[in-house]
């Protein structure tokens, strides 16, 4: 995808106003967060927090792995 943004005057900062279709594919609206990360090819803009989705996966291989010790917790 390769749309054209404009840069606008916001206050004292600047800003982008991002289509329709964009917000649809970002699953995002009015309010939500989105993230911006450095990307070997330039910046990558993402609704999912990257630094918290490594969180997770280092949390669902734990819990894979220690699967029977968190059950026996549980009770």
């Amino acid at each position: 995808m390769n749309k054209p943004l404009k840069i606008t005057k916001i206050g004292n900062s600047a800003g982008i106003v991002l289509p329709k279709d964009v917000l649809a594919r970002l699953r995002v609206g009015p309010g939500d967060q989105l993230y911006l990360s450095e990307a070997p090819d330039g910046v990558r803009l993402s609704a999912v927090d990257p630094d918290f989705a490594a969180k997770m996966e280092a949390a669902e291989a734990i819990m894979r792995e220690d699967r029977d010790i968190l059950r026996e917790l549980a009770k």
